[in-house]
């Protein structure tokens, strides 16, 4: 070994070293001293000149950052490979389980107290977007703390191709599609003809409709039955055709509007006929509270929609 240090060697030395526990300093900087200096060498006998030689092996060895983490076998990534599958896991199953349930014990609460439909639907989506910032900052950060400080290997469950899910076959998909429609056309049909259900009757005799008819004056419901149709329409494509892009998206976008449509009708306080509460005989809460289930009902169906279009999209 003949090469010289020259000041670009030790600022990349000094640039490395300064990442690296004390500790091991004096060991790395001697192993990277020789290092560098050795194939400065091979370059030299190559033919190169000393500047260019230098400069091409500092940066073949790359980022000193880089290589100072590697030295110290410390992570440049947030989640790494062992963990991240757990992580994806544990962080999907919380959003899907807290931030409903965030969102529908904020709705029933503020309808308890008599808020607004309006200030019941903004506090039960502000508290599903805290819930959901809260469960994914928290559970990054302790996954990135195991990631960073690991402790006792804990115990894990050997996966074998016993764990692997049992395959759904062609005719459960087709009971599935049947009762999904089945129960689409009931729930169509009874928005439709509330209106003329006699379940209450005005004192002339002609029914009073359960939804509140601003509904059918806007035509806001024949648009809720439309998405309604066409999230149906997705159901029978996914069955018939191959998951795809273009499909995973038309099915979100479907879901999402139909959520947002319902909470939208929930937040300006157009689910039931005031007429109706007052016939049946209902406490003068009853609309607040039905207000405050919709609007959870909405912000889980929004949730599921999301899962789902991630879930569509990967399968693609």
């Amino acid at each position: 070994m003949t090469t010289t240090t020259t000041s670009l060697t030790d600022r990349y030395i000094e640039a490395t070293l300064r990442r690296v526990p004390a500790r091991q300093r004096p060991d790395i900087e001697r192993e990277l001293r020789t290092s560098i200096a050795d194939a400065v060498d091979d370059r030299l006998e190559a033919g190169d000149e000393p500047a260019e030689a230098e400069v091409a092996v500092l940066t073949d060895l790359g980022d000193p950052t880089r290589l100072a983490a590697g030295y110290a076998d410390r992570p440049l990534h947030l989640i790494g490979p062992a963990l991240f599958v757990d992580y994806t896991r544990l962080l999907s199953a919380l959003l899907v389980t807290v931030v409903p349930a965030v969102a529908a014990i904020v709705g029933v609460v503020q309808a308890i107290d008599g808020d607004s439909a309006s200030g019941i639907a903004r506090d039960a989506i502000y508290a599903a977007i805290t819930a959901g910032f809260q469960v994914a900052f928290w559970t990054t950060l302790v996954f990135a703390l195991l990631e960073r400080f690991p402790g006792p290997k804990l115990p894990t469950r050997q996966w074998t191709p016993a764990a692997l899910p049992e395959p759904v076959g062609r005719r459960t998909r087709y009971a599935e599609l049947i009762a999904e429609t089945v129960a689409m056309v009931l729930f169509t049909a009874l928005i439709l003809l509330s209106p003329v259900l006699p379940i209450q009757k005005d004192a002339n005799g002609d029914p009073i409709g359960a939804l509140d008819p601003w509904l059918w004056d806007n035509g806001v419901i024949y648009v809720f039955v439309g998405l309604l149709i066409t999230s149906l329409s997705f159901a029978f494509a996914k069955y018939y055709a191959r998951p795809s892009v273009p499909f995973a998206i038309g099915r979100a976008a479907a879901d999402i509007a139909t959520g947002l449509t319902l909470l939208w009708v929930a937040a300006n306080d157009h689910i039931l006929n005031p007429a109706f509460v007052e016939a049946a005989g209902w406490s003068s809460t009853t609309p607040k509270w039905t207000n405050g289930i919709v609007v959870a009902v909405c912000v889980a169906s929004l949730v599921s929609a999301v899962v789902n279009g991630l879930r569509d999209y990967r399968q693609r």
